[in-house]
Protein backbone atom coordinates (compact mmCIF):
# COMPACT_ATOMS: atom_id res chain seq x y z
CA UNK A 1 0.00 0.00 0.00
CA UNK A 2 1.63 3.69 -0.77
CA UNK A 3 2.24 6.06 1.55
CA UNK A 4 -0.84 8.02 -0.14
CA UNK A 5 -3.29 5.74 0.02
CA UNK A 6 -2.18 5.00 4.01
CA UNK A 7 -2.93 8.68 4.45
CA UNK A 8 -5.56 8.77 2.56
CA UNK A 9 -7.70 6.02 4.31
CA UNK A 10 -6.37 7.19 7.72
CA UNK A 11 -7.41 10.72 7.07
CA UNK A 12 -10.88 9.17 6.28
CA UNK A 13 -11.15 7.31 9.62
CA UNK A 14 -9.42 10.43 11.51
CA UNK A 15 -12.77 12.60 10.14
CA UNK A 16 -15.49 10.51 11.40
CA UNK A 17 -13.73 10.11 15.08
CA UNK A 18 -13.00 13.87 14.99
CA UNK A 19 -16.46 14.42 14.08
CA UNK A 20 -17.91 12.61 16.78
CA UNK A 21 -15.93 15.06 19.28
CA UNK A 22 -18.15 17.89 18.40
CA UNK A 23 -17.57 21.25 15.86
CA UNK A 24 -14.17 22.54 17.79
CA UNK A 25 -12.66 19.14 16.83
CA UNK A 26 -13.81 19.71 13.17
CA UNK A 27 -12.45 23.09 13.33
CA UNK A 28 -9.03 22.05 14.47
CA UNK A 29 -8.72 18.59 12.15
CA UNK A 30 -9.94 20.68 9.13
CA UNK A 31 -7.77 23.35 9.21
CA UNK A 32 -4.46 21.47 10.19
CA UNK A 33 -2.10 20.93 7.34
CA UNK A 34 -1.72 17.60 7.29
CA UNK A 35 -5.48 16.79 7.51
CA UNK A 36 -5.09 15.04 11.02
CA UNK A 37 -5.55 16.55 14.68
CA UNK A 38 -2.14 17.41 15.46
CA UNK A 39 1.24 17.20 13.93
CA UNK A 40 1.98 14.41 16.52
CA UNK A 41 -1.04 12.56 15.46
CA UNK A 42 0.44 13.02 11.49
CA UNK A 43 3.63 12.01 12.23
CA UNK A 44 2.48 8.78 13.70
CA UNK A 45 0.46 8.18 10.94
CA UNK A 46 3.19 8.49 8.10
CA UNK A 47 5.35 6.43 10.62
CA UNK A 48 3.28 3.60 11.38
CA UNK A 49 -0.04 4.07 9.13
CA UNK A 50 -2.13 4.15 12.16
CA UNK A 51 -3.65 6.77 14.06
CA UNK A 52 -4.83 6.33 18.04
CA UNK A 53 -8.22 7.41 18.60
CA UNK A 54 -7.73 8.95 21.77
CA UNK A 55 -5.06 11.22 20.39
CA UNK A 56 -6.96 12.07 17.92
CA UNK A 57 -10.12 13.21 20.03
CA UNK A 58 -8.14 14.74 22.90
CA UNK A 59 -5.91 16.82 21.35
CA UNK A 60 -8.84 17.84 18.70
CA UNK A 61 -10.80 18.56 21.15
CA UNK A 62 -8.35 20.31 23.65
CA UNK A 63 -9.50 23.67 25.64
CA UNK A 64 -7.94 27.17 25.99
CA UNK A 65 -5.18 27.07 27.96
CA UNK A 66 -5.63 30.17 28.56
CA UNK A 67 -7.86 33.50 29.14
CA UNK A 68 -5.86 35.19 26.29
CA UNK A 69 -6.93 31.87 23.76
CA UNK A 70 -10.64 32.15 24.69
CA UNK A 71 -10.84 36.11 24.38
CA UNK A 72 -13.78 36.11 21.59
CA UNK A 73 -16.12 34.10 23.75
CA UNK A 74 -15.14 35.46 26.91
CA UNK A 75 -16.01 39.10 25.30
CA UNK A 76 -19.17 37.76 24.56
CA UNK A 77 -19.83 36.06 27.69
CA UNK A 78 -19.04 39.50 29.71
CA UNK A 79 -21.29 41.25 27.73
CA UNK A 80 -23.92 39.05 28.90
CA UNK A 81 -23.27 39.87 32.45
CA UNK A 82 -22.68 43.64 32.08
CA UNK A 83 -26.16 43.91 30.32
CA UNK A 84 -27.68 42.25 33.83
CA UNK A 85 -26.02 44.63 35.90
CA UNK A 86 -25.91 47.65 34.05
CA UNK A 87 -29.84 47.37 32.79
CA UNK A 88 -31.67 47.90 36.84
CA UNK A 89 -29.47 50.16 37.81
CA UNK A 90 -29.25 52.56 35.22
CA UNK A 91 -32.43 52.65 34.38
CA UNK A 92 -33.42 53.56 38.15
CA UNK A 93 -31.76 56.90 37.46
CA UNK A 94 -34.47 57.90 34.88
CA UNK A 95 -37.68 56.93 37.00
CA UNK A 96 -38.53 60.07 37.40
CA UNK A 97 -38.10 61.07 33.99
CA UNK A 98 -40.15 58.32 32.59
CA UNK A 99 -42.81 59.04 35.61
CA UNK A 100 -43.54 62.23 33.94
CA UNK A 101 -43.38 61.18 30.51
CA UNK A 102 -45.47 58.92 30.46
CA UNK A 103 -47.56 59.99 33.30
CA UNK A 104 -46.86 56.68 35.41
CA UNK A 105 -48.15 56.34 39.28
CA UNK A 106 -45.38 55.27 42.24
CA UNK A 107 -47.21 51.84 42.07
CA UNK A 108 -46.08 51.61 38.03
CA UNK A 109 -42.87 52.81 38.20
CA UNK A 110 -41.84 50.01 40.59
CA UNK A 111 -42.88 47.53 38.22
CA UNK A 112 -41.24 48.96 35.77
CA UNK A 113 -37.96 47.77 37.64
CA UNK A 114 -39.77 45.11 39.27
CA UNK A 115 -41.34 43.30 36.41
CA UNK A 116 -38.04 43.08 35.26
CA UNK A 117 -36.63 41.35 38.26
CA UNK A 118 -40.05 38.70 39.03
CA UNK A 119 -40.26 37.63 35.16
CA UNK A 120 -36.55 37.28 35.56
CA UNK A 121 -36.23 35.03 38.58
CA UNK A 122 -39.26 33.20 38.05
CA UNK A 123 -38.40 31.83 34.23
CA UNK A 124 -34.81 30.48 35.08
CA UNK A 125 -34.87 27.43 36.46
CA UNK A 126 -37.51 26.56 33.58
CA UNK A 127 -35.47 27.46 31.07
CA UNK A 128 -31.91 26.77 32.66
CA UNK A 129 -33.56 22.72 32.31
CA UNK A 130 -34.54 23.73 28.44
CA UNK A 131 -30.87 24.84 27.60
CA UNK A 132 -29.36 21.67 29.11
CA UNK A 133 -31.70 19.77 26.96
CA UNK A 134 -31.76 21.96 23.09
CA UNK A 135 -28.34 23.62 23.70
CA UNK A 136 -26.91 26.25 25.91
CA UNK A 137 -25.09 28.24 23.48
CA UNK A 138 -28.75 28.05 21.19
CA UNK A 139 -30.79 29.25 23.99
CA UNK A 140 -27.99 31.83 24.80
CA UNK A 141 -28.30 33.41 21.22
CA UNK A 142 -31.95 32.88 20.99
CA UNK A 143 -31.76 34.86 24.13
CA UNK A 144 -29.34 37.66 22.70
CA UNK A 145 -31.71 38.13 19.72
CA UNK A 146 -35.03 38.96 22.18
CA UNK A 147 -32.92 41.33 24.46
CA UNK A 148 -32.22 43.23 20.97
CA UNK A 149 -35.61 43.47 19.99
CA UNK A 150 -37.19 44.10 23.11
CA UNK A 151 -34.60 46.99 23.38
CA UNK A 152 -35.49 48.58 20.29
CA UNK A 153 -39.09 48.07 20.95
CA UNK A 154 -38.75 50.78 23.72
CA UNK A 155 -37.94 53.74 21.30
CA UNK A 156 -41.70 53.56 20.17
CA UNK A 157 -43.26 52.98 23.37
CA UNK A 158 -45.76 55.71 24.54
CA UNK A 159 -47.20 54.62 27.76
CA UNK A 160 -46.11 52.94 30.73
CA UNK A 161 -47.66 49.77 30.61
CA UNK A 162 -46.10 49.14 27.00
CA UNK A 163 -42.82 49.69 28.57
CA UNK A 164 -43.84 47.45 31.33
CA UNK A 165 -44.26 44.71 28.68
CA UNK A 166 -41.17 45.58 26.86
CA UNK A 167 -39.40 45.12 30.65
CA UNK A 168 -41.18 41.51 31.17
CA UNK A 169 -39.52 40.70 27.21
CA UNK A 170 -36.13 42.40 28.70
CA UNK A 171 -36.36 39.55 31.63
CA UNK A 172 -37.03 36.65 29.42
CA UNK A 173 -34.54 37.06 27.40
CA UNK A 174 -32.39 37.60 31.18
CA UNK A 175 -33.60 34.47 31.52
CA UNK A 176 -32.43 32.44 28.66
CA UNK A 177 -28.99 34.41 28.76
CA UNK A 178 -27.61 34.83 32.24
CA UNK A 179 -27.54 31.07 33.62
CA UNK A 180 -26.07 30.54 30.22
CA UNK A 181 -22.85 32.67 30.64
CA UNK A 182 -21.78 30.80 33.40
CA UNK A 183 -22.61 27.02 32.26
CA UNK A 184 -20.57 28.30 29.11
CA UNK A 185 -17.66 29.47 31.10
CA UNK A 186 -17.41 26.50 33.07
CA UNK A 187 -17.90 24.13 30.26
CA UNK A 188 -15.21 26.26 28.21
CA UNK A 189 -11.95 25.33 30.39
CA UNK A 190 -11.40 22.18 31.87
CA UNK A 191 -9.04 23.53 34.78
CA UNK A 192 -10.85 24.51 37.94
CA UNK A 193 -8.36 27.33 38.41
CA UNK A 194 -9.14 28.75 34.63
CA UNK A 195 -12.99 28.82 35.30
CA UNK A 196 -12.47 30.65 38.58
CA UNK A 197 -9.98 33.72 36.59
CA UNK A 198 -12.61 33.88 33.69
CA UNK A 199 -15.72 33.56 36.20
CA UNK A 200 -13.81 36.67 37.73
CA UNK A 201 -13.31 38.45 34.71
CA UNK A 202 -16.96 37.98 33.55
CA UNK A 203 -17.89 39.18 37.19
CA UNK A 204 -16.00 42.16 37.14
CA UNK A 205 -16.80 43.75 33.65
CA UNK A 206 -20.53 43.18 35.20
CA UNK A 207 -20.03 44.83 38.63
CA UNK A 208 -18.09 47.91 36.73
CA UNK A 209 -21.44 48.36 34.76
CA UNK A 210 -23.40 48.28 38.06
CA UNK A 211 -21.36 50.83 39.66
CA UNK A 212 -21.11 53.27 36.95
CA UNK A 213 -24.44 52.61 35.68
CA UNK A 214 -26.28 55.37 37.98
CA UNK A 215 -23.30 58.10 37.06
CA UNK A 216 -23.47 57.11 33.11
CA UNK A 217 -27.07 57.02 33.22
CA UNK A 218 -27.35 60.68 34.97
CA UNK A 219 -25.10 62.08 32.34
CA UNK A 220 -26.84 60.69 29.55
CA UNK A 221 -29.85 62.17 31.05
CA UNK A 222 -28.30 65.39 30.77
CA UNK A 223 -28.16 65.40 26.62
CA UNK A 224 -30.24 62.92 25.67
CA UNK A 225 -33.69 60.75 25.62
CA UNK A 226 -34.43 58.37 28.52
CA UNK A 227 -34.95 55.68 25.61
CA UNK A 228 -31.28 55.87 24.58
CA UNK A 229 -30.38 54.21 28.56
CA UNK A 230 -32.33 50.87 27.27
CA UNK A 231 -31.06 51.20 23.72
CA UNK A 232 -27.63 50.42 25.33
CA UNK A 233 -28.68 46.77 25.27
CA UNK A 234 -28.91 46.65 21.29
CA UNK A 235 -24.85 46.95 20.61
CA UNK A 236 -24.20 44.97 23.84
CA UNK A 237 -26.51 42.26 22.93
CA UNK A 238 -24.71 42.71 18.94
CA UNK A 239 -21.11 41.93 20.63
CA UNK A 240 -22.22 39.40 22.81
CA UNK A 241 -23.89 37.65 19.94
CA UNK A 242 -20.87 37.66 17.91
CA UNK A 243 -18.61 36.73 20.42
CA UNK A 244 -20.50 33.75 21.38
CA UNK A 245 -21.17 32.39 17.77
CA UNK A 246 -17.64 33.11 17.01
CA UNK A 247 -15.48 31.77 20.12
CA UNK A 248 -18.06 29.07 21.79
CA UNK A 249 -18.59 25.43 19.62
CA UNK A 250 -21.97 24.22 19.74
CA UNK A 251 -22.99 21.82 22.88
CA UNK A 252 -22.55 18.44 21.89
CA UNK A 253 -25.02 15.50 22.18
CA UNK A 254 -22.98 13.67 25.49
CA UNK A 255 -23.39 17.76 27.15
CA UNK A 256 -26.58 17.30 26.69
CA UNK A 257 -29.73 15.08 27.65
CA UNK A 258 -33.23 14.24 26.07
CA UNK A 259 -35.10 13.75 29.16
CA UNK A 260 -38.83 15.26 28.16
CA UNK A 261 -39.47 18.45 30.53
CA UNK A 262 -41.93 18.24 33.16
CA UNK A 263 -44.38 20.97 32.44
CA UNK A 264 -46.13 20.37 36.34
CA UNK A 265 -42.69 21.19 37.52
CA UNK A 266 -42.13 23.75 35.92
CA UNK A 267 -45.24 25.63 37.13
CA UNK A 268 -44.76 24.94 40.66
CA UNK A 269 -41.26 26.09 40.45
CA UNK A 270 -41.92 29.19 38.58
CA UNK A 271 -45.04 30.17 40.43
CA UNK A 272 -43.19 29.37 43.90
CA UNK A 273 -39.90 32.09 42.41
CA UNK A 274 -42.31 34.55 41.09
CA UNK A 275 -44.86 34.47 44.45
CA UNK A 276 -41.53 34.63 46.57
CA UNK A 277 -39.95 37.45 44.59
CA UNK A 278 -43.15 39.57 44.88
CA UNK A 279 -43.62 38.91 48.58
CA UNK A 280 -40.39 40.89 49.87
CA UNK A 281 -42.08 44.31 47.68
CA UNK A 282 -45.33 43.64 49.34
CA UNK A 283 -44.02 43.67 52.93
CA UNK A 284 -42.42 46.95 52.49
CA UNK A 285 -45.00 48.46 50.57
CA UNK A 286 -48.72 47.12 51.98
CA UNK A 287 -46.63 46.09 55.31
CA UNK A 288 -46.90 43.40 57.75
CA UNK A 289 -50.38 44.20 59.06
CA UNK A 290 -51.39 43.93 56.02
CA UNK A 291 -52.98 40.37 55.03
CA UNK A 292 -51.76 40.32 51.40
CA UNK A 293 -47.82 39.50 51.88
CA UNK A 294 -48.66 37.26 54.28
CA UNK A 295 -51.17 35.14 51.73
CA UNK A 296 -48.71 35.84 49.46
CA UNK A 297 -45.87 34.09 51.31
CA UNK A 298 -48.33 31.07 52.07
CA UNK A 299 -48.68 30.48 48.77
CA UNK A 300 -45.28 31.04 47.51
CA UNK A 301 -44.70 27.90 49.88
CA UNK A 302 -47.44 25.92 49.14
CA UNK A 303 -46.01 25.79 45.84
CA UNK A 304 -42.63 25.13 47.14
CA UNK A 305 -43.36 22.37 48.40
CA UNK A 306 -45.92 20.86 45.90
CA UNK A 307 -42.43 21.56 43.38
CA UNK A 308 -40.58 19.18 46.12
CA UNK A 309 -43.41 16.53 45.50
CA UNK A 310 -43.05 16.76 42.01
CA UNK A 311 -39.44 16.54 41.80
CA UNK A 312 -39.60 13.25 43.89
CA UNK A 313 -42.59 11.24 42.20
CA UNK A 314 -42.09 12.63 38.64
CA UNK A 315 -40.43 9.86 36.19
CA UNK A 316 -38.37 12.87 34.76
CA UNK A 317 -38.26 15.95 37.26
CA UNK A 318 -37.30 19.64 36.00
CA UNK A 319 -35.30 19.87 38.93
CA UNK A 320 -33.55 16.50 40.38
CA UNK A 321 -33.54 16.94 44.17
CA UNK A 322 -30.87 14.64 44.57
CA UNK A 323 -28.12 16.36 43.05
CA UNK A 324 -28.91 19.84 45.12
CA UNK A 325 -28.45 17.71 47.98
CA UNK A 326 -24.79 17.06 46.87
CA UNK A 327 -22.41 18.74 49.06
CA UNK A 328 -21.11 21.21 46.91
CA UNK A 329 -24.56 21.75 45.72
CA UNK A 330 -26.31 22.83 48.30
CA UNK A 331 -22.90 24.18 50.52
CA UNK A 332 -22.84 27.03 47.20
CA UNK A 333 -26.36 27.84 47.24
CA UNK A 334 -26.32 28.20 50.74
CA UNK A 335 -23.02 30.56 50.57
CA UNK A 336 -24.49 31.88 47.53
CA UNK A 337 -28.03 32.99 49.70
CA UNK A 338 -25.94 34.49 52.99
CA UNK A 339 -24.39 36.98 50.22
CA UNK A 340 -27.23 37.89 48.46
CA UNK A 341 -28.89 38.44 52.08
CA UNK A 342 -25.88 40.59 53.49
CA UNK A 343 -25.65 42.85 49.96
CA UNK A 344 -29.10 43.83 49.94
CA UNK A 345 -30.35 44.07 53.17
CA UNK A 346 -27.28 45.71 54.13
CA UNK A 347 -27.21 48.22 51.87
CA UNK A 348 -30.76 49.17 52.11
CA UNK A 349 -30.22 49.99 55.91
CA UNK A 350 -27.41 52.08 55.45
CA UNK A 351 -28.33 54.10 52.77
CA UNK A 352 -31.85 55.17 54.94
CA UNK A 353 -29.44 55.63 57.85
CA UNK A 354 -26.66 58.10 56.38
CA UNK A 355 -29.67 60.16 54.73
CA UNK A 356 -32.24 60.00 57.57
CA UNK A 357 -30.43 59.86 60.39
CA UNK A 358 -27.17 61.07 59.95
CA UNK A 359 -28.85 63.85 57.35
CA UNK A 360 -25.85 63.03 54.56
CA UNK A 361 -27.57 64.51 51.26
CA UNK A 362 -28.09 61.65 48.43
CA UNK A 363 -24.56 63.05 46.88
CA UNK A 364 -22.74 62.23 50.15
CA UNK A 365 -24.71 59.04 51.26
CA UNK A 366 -23.41 58.16 47.25
CA UNK A 367 -19.86 58.38 48.34
CA UNK A 368 -20.49 56.53 52.27
CA UNK A 369 -21.16 53.67 50.32
CA UNK A 370 -17.77 54.15 47.41
CA UNK A 371 -15.66 51.63 49.67
CA UNK A 372 -18.26 49.09 49.23
CA UNK A 373 -18.55 49.39 45.33
CA UNK A 374 -14.54 49.74 45.17
CA UNK A 375 -14.11 46.56 47.24
CA UNK A 376 -16.46 44.91 44.89
CA UNK A 377 -14.56 45.87 41.78
CA UNK A 378 -11.23 45.66 42.82
CA UNK A 379 -11.57 42.59 44.52
CA UNK A 380 -11.50 40.33 41.91
CA UNK A 381 -7.99 40.83 42.46
CA UNK A 382 -8.09 38.81 45.61
CA UNK A 383 -9.73 35.51 44.49
CA UNK A 384 -6.89 33.83 42.47
CA UNK A 385 -4.47 33.96 45.10
CA UNK A 386 -7.18 33.19 47.59
CA UNK A 387 -8.05 29.57 45.82
CA UNK A 388 -4.72 29.05 44.72
CA UNK A 389 -3.54 29.25 48.77
CA UNK A 390 -6.42 27.57 50.40
CA UNK A 391 -8.50 25.39 47.59
CA UNK A 392 -11.67 26.14 46.39
CA UNK A 393 -13.82 24.82 49.26
CA UNK A 394 -11.72 26.92 51.77
CA UNK A 395 -12.00 29.85 49.88
CA UNK A 396 -15.83 29.76 49.96
CA UNK A 397 -16.09 29.32 54.04
CA UNK A 398 -14.00 32.15 54.57
CA UNK A 399 -15.10 34.42 52.25
CA UNK A 400 -18.95 33.44 53.51
CA UNK A 401 -17.38 33.67 57.01
CA UNK A 402 -16.41 37.29 56.06
CA UNK A 403 -20.12 38.19 55.27
CA UNK A 404 -21.46 36.94 58.19
CA UNK A 405 -18.94 39.07 60.32
CA UNK A 406 -19.66 42.43 58.04
CA UNK A 407 -22.84 41.75 59.07
CA UNK A 408 -22.08 41.87 62.45
CA UNK A 409 -20.03 44.67 62.80
CA UNK A 410 -23.25 46.80 61.45
CA UNK A 411 -25.46 45.29 63.47
CA UNK A 412 -23.70 46.03 66.86
CA UNK A 413 -21.42 48.77 65.90
CA UNK A 414 -22.71 50.36 62.81
CA UNK A 415 -24.43 53.11 65.32
CA UNK A 416 -21.64 54.57 66.45
CA UNK A 417 -19.94 56.32 63.44
CA UNK A 418 -19.53 55.92 60.18
CA UNK A 419 -15.75 53.94 60.31
CA UNK A 420 -17.78 51.32 61.94
CA UNK A 421 -20.36 50.87 58.52
CA UNK A 422 -17.41 51.58 56.25
CA UNK A 423 -15.53 48.76 57.52
CA UNK A 424 -19.00 46.20 57.30
CA UNK A 425 -19.48 47.28 53.73
CA UNK A 426 -16.00 46.69 53.13
CA UNK A 427 -16.05 43.22 55.35
CA UNK A 428 -19.47 41.92 52.64
CA UNK A 429 -18.40 43.54 49.44
CA UNK A 430 -15.25 41.33 50.09
CA UNK A 431 -16.68 38.41 50.85
CA UNK A 432 -19.76 38.97 48.47
CA UNK A 433 -16.95 39.02 45.41
CA UNK A 434 -14.94 35.95 46.64
CA UNK A 435 -17.97 33.57 47.27
CA UNK A 436 -20.01 35.04 43.82
CA UNK A 437 -17.40 33.44 42.01
CA UNK A 438 -16.18 30.34 44.06
CA UNK A 439 -19.65 29.49 45.61
CA UNK A 440 -20.94 28.93 41.80
CA UNK A 441 -17.73 27.42 40.65
CA UNK A 442 -18.55 24.49 43.48
CA UNK A 443 -22.27 24.62 42.18
CA UNK A 444 -21.02 23.58 38.55
CA UNK A 445 -18.22 21.45 40.42
CA UNK A 446 -20.97 19.58 41.76
CA UNK A 447 -22.94 18.61 38.89
CA UNK A 448 -23.12 16.41 35.70
CA UNK A 449 -21.79 18.19 32.80
CA UNK A 450 -25.59 18.06 31.19
CA UNK A 451 -27.27 19.56 33.74
CA UNK A 452 -24.83 23.25 34.34
CA UNK A 453 -27.46 25.58 32.85
CA UNK A 454 -29.87 24.49 35.30
CA UNK A 455 -27.36 24.44 37.98
CA UNK A 456 -26.48 28.26 37.08
CA UNK A 457 -29.87 29.06 37.42
CA UNK A 458 -30.24 27.57 40.87
CA UNK A 459 -26.60 29.63 41.56
CA UNK A 460 -28.84 33.35 40.30
CA UNK A 461 -32.42 32.44 41.57
CA UNK A 462 -30.54 31.23 45.50
CA UNK A 463 -29.15 35.01 44.91
CA UNK A 464 -32.54 36.65 43.79
CA UNK A 465 -34.74 35.31 46.07
CA UNK A 466 -31.96 35.84 49.50
CA UNK A 467 -31.98 39.27 48.07
CA UNK A 468 -35.65 40.14 47.98
CA UNK A 469 -35.90 38.50 51.81
CA UNK A 470 -32.90 40.99 53.08
CA UNK A 471 -34.89 44.17 52.19
CA UNK A 472 -38.07 42.61 53.36
CA UNK A 473 -36.40 41.69 56.48
CA UNK A 474 -34.70 45.33 57.10
CA UNK A 475 -37.55 46.92 55.70
CA UNK A 476 -40.69 44.54 57.57
CA UNK A 477 -38.59 45.52 61.29
CA UNK A 478 -38.21 49.21 60.43
CA UNK A 479 -42.08 49.40 59.73
CA UNK A 480 -43.22 47.44 63.23
CA UNK A 481 -40.36 49.65 65.52
CA UNK A 482 -40.38 53.19 63.73
CA UNK A 483 -43.14 54.99 64.29
CA UNK A 484 -41.96 58.17 62.44
CA UNK A 485 -42.40 58.84 58.55
CA UNK A 486 -39.82 57.59 56.97
CA UNK A 487 -40.27 60.60 53.61
CA UNK A 488 -39.36 63.15 56.18
CA UNK A 489 -36.48 63.85 58.81
CA UNK A 490 -38.60 65.47 61.28
CA UNK A 491 -38.35 63.42 64.22
CA UNK A 492 -38.78 63.83 67.85
CA UNK A 493 -36.18 62.04 69.94
CA UNK A 494 -37.91 58.92 70.75
CA UNK A 495 -38.95 58.31 67.22
CA UNK A 496 -35.26 59.07 66.08
CA UNK A 497 -33.76 56.29 69.13
CA UNK A 498 -36.71 54.26 67.77
CA UNK A 499 -35.12 54.36 64.23
CA UNK A 500 -31.23 53.68 65.56
CA UNK A 501 -33.37 50.76 67.39
CA UNK A 502 -34.84 49.44 64.28
CA UNK A 503 -31.83 49.10 62.57
CA UNK A 504 -29.66 47.73 65.13
CA UNK A 505 -32.09 45.09 65.59
CA UNK A 506 -32.38 44.42 61.65
CA UNK A 507 -28.64 44.24 61.15
CA UNK A 508 -28.72 41.69 64.23
CA UNK A 509 -31.39 39.97 62.43
CA UNK A 510 -29.78 39.70 59.18
CA UNK A 511 -26.62 38.32 61.25
CA UNK A 512 -28.25 35.39 62.23
CA UNK A 513 -30.36 34.89 59.21
CA UNK A 514 -26.69 34.83 57.14
CA UNK A 515 -24.77 32.96 60.04
CA UNK A 516 -27.57 30.02 59.88
CA UNK A 517 -26.96 29.96 55.86
CA UNK A 518 -23.03 29.83 55.96
CA UNK A 519 -22.93 27.67 59.35
CA UNK A 520 -25.30 25.04 57.53
CA UNK A 521 -22.88 25.18 54.39
CA UNK A 522 -19.97 24.67 55.95
CA UNK A 523 -21.27 21.48 57.42
CA UNK A 524 -22.29 20.61 54.07
CA UNK A 525 -19.11 21.56 52.45
CA UNK A 526 -17.03 19.34 55.24
CA UNK A 527 -19.05 16.25 53.70
CA UNK A 528 -16.73 16.79 50.65
CA UNK A 529 -13.73 17.38 52.47
CA UNK A 530 -13.93 14.44 54.58
CA UNK A 531 -15.15 11.85 51.93
CA UNK A 532 -11.97 13.20 49.79
CA UNK A 533 -9.49 12.79 52.84
CA UNK A 534 -11.20 9.00 53.54
CA UNK A 535 -10.78 8.27 49.91
CA UNK A 536 -8.93 9.70 47.47
CA UNK A 537 -10.63 8.15 44.50
CA UNK A 538 -13.97 9.46 46.21
CA UNK A 539 -16.78 11.36 44.51
CA UNK A 540 -16.33 15.52 44.52
CA UNK A 541 -19.43 15.59 45.58
CA UNK A 542 -19.70 13.30 48.75
CA UNK A 543 -21.64 11.23 47.44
Amino acid sequence: MGALEVKTRVHCWASTLVDEAGPRARTRYRTDRHFFPSKECAVNVRRTGTVDKADALTEASRSPRSLREAGIALAGLSAVFLFEMLDNSILNVALPTIGRQLSASTTVLQWVTGVYAVVFGGLMLALGALADRVGRRKIMLVGLVLLGAASLATAFVTTAEQLIAVRAAMGVAAAMTTPGSLALAFRLFDEDELRVRATTLISTVGLVGLAIGPTVGGFVLAFAPWQVLVLVNVPTAALAFIGIRRGIPADREDELHRDPIDGAGALFGTAAIVLALVAPTLFVDAGAASPLPWLTTAAAIVMAAMFVVRGRSARYPLLDLELVARPLVSSGLAFKGASGLAVAGLGYLVTLQLQLDWGWTPAQAALGMLPQVVVLIAGGALIGPLVTRVGLDKAAWLSAGAVVCGLAVYGLLGRFGYVWVAFALVLVAAGMRVVGVVAGTNVMRGLPTNRTTIGAALVDTASEVATGIGVAVSGTILAALFTGDIATSSWSTDQTTEFREAVTLAGIVLTVLAAALVGWGIVRARRVADSTTQSPAADPDGE
